[in-house]
């Protein structure tokens, strides 16, 4: 997979928010209580990506769990699993409708967002938890949702957004008890060179790349100005590496996310990030399916192998981790 592009989708919660569910915002259970009440602009958004051009698209799960769904519509536990195993169902459907119309495979990856995220208090940006949550109880929380969606039968995981390496190494170490279970783990960074917690983004990937689960590393939401020092820093890695920024705009309390330009392409960093060895090419929040669209446009465009110069890692900057 390292010889071929895979572009992914970009941000379903912007999507959805874009198609009129602004509420899903102030929502604790945010894009995944779409599952209950709109289905369908669920699987609406999933094919506006897919036409876009994505190759793979996350399911609606990243903010759901049982006690989530249990705590906040007062579900059983059998309802709760019914509802994260939908979000795969859901993406499939998508999928299998665009490849009937278009011939191309295309894939379903279940989203596994932090347990900051459950939250609902903006902690997966900051892993204010590390410290109150030890291994095993990270793997307890994450179990039944794992479970949950590989019932499902996804191509894959994602482990995305995490900000803390304890627990992406975790929830990792998690799914040697489910066989054959395949994810990508990516980083959400506050900079140049740290997740959100503190620790340095090329430690965290090599503490989970040796899995024989992980079938590719990489980041997400998080500024484009910080994805070529980032990637600069892996140096030669085994396997593929994903790149998932966020638009880099800024949230304001009052007039809400600004700072987005009106002629905002990322085609231009797209084509530095895969000179530094970058081949699976998506978005995160704000990014939309004409965003993709750009980006699929312009990797048609490009031949691999790329000649190009090997990455070395580089020094890691001293930056306050408070």
């Amino acid at each position: 997979m390292d010889d071929q592009f895979v572009v992914l989708d970009g941000g379903t919660g912007s999507e959805l928010s874009r198609l009129g569910n602004t509420s899903i915002d102030d929502n604790p259970l945010w894009s995944s209580s779409l599952l209950v009440s709109r289905p369908a602009i669920v699987k609406l958004a999933h094919k506006n990506f897919l036409d876009a051009g994505s190759d793979v698209v996350v399911a609606t799960s990243y903010q759901a769990s049982l006690d989530g769904f249990k705590g906040f519509l007062g579900v059983t536990d059998e309802e709760a699993y019914r509802l994260i195993r939908n979000s795969v169902h859901l993406a499939r459907q998508a999928c299998e409708e665009c490849t009937h119309a278009t011939g191309e495979k295309k894939r379903v990856a279940g989203s596994v967002g932090p347990y900051g995220a459950s939250l609902h208090d903006g902690s997966e940006y900051t892993g204010a938890y590390a410290e109150k949550m030890t291994v095993e109880e990270l793997k307890r929380w994450h179990r039944p949702r794992i479970k949950a969606l590989l019932e499902a039968s996804p191509d894959m995981l994602a482990i995305e957004t995490f900000p803390i390496q304890k627990e992406a190494e975790a929830v990792v170490d998690l799914l040697s008890e489910f066989p054959g279970a395949k994810t990508w783990v990516t980083y959400a960074c506050k900079d140049n060179a740290h997740i959100y917690h503190g620790e340095v983004f090329s430690t965290a990937v090599q503490s989970v790349i040796q899995s024989d689960s992980v079938i590719a590393v990489g980041v997400n939401c998080t500024k484009p100005e910080f994805i070529s020092p980032l990637l600069k820093m892996l140096g030669n890695v085994s396997k593929p590496v994903i790149v998932k920024p966020n638009s880099g705009e800024k949230w304001d309390p009052v007039k809400g996310w600004c700072g987005r330009p009106a002629d905002f392409d990322l085609t231009p960093k797209v084509a530095e990030w895969i000179q530094l060895g970058a081949r699976w090419i998506g978005g995160c929040c704000r990014i939309y399916p004409s965003d993709i669209a750009k980006i699929k446009e312009f990797l048609s465009t490009v031949k691999l192998p790329l000649d190009k110069k090997p990455r070395s890692v580089t020094s890691v900057p001293v930056i306050d981790k408070h």
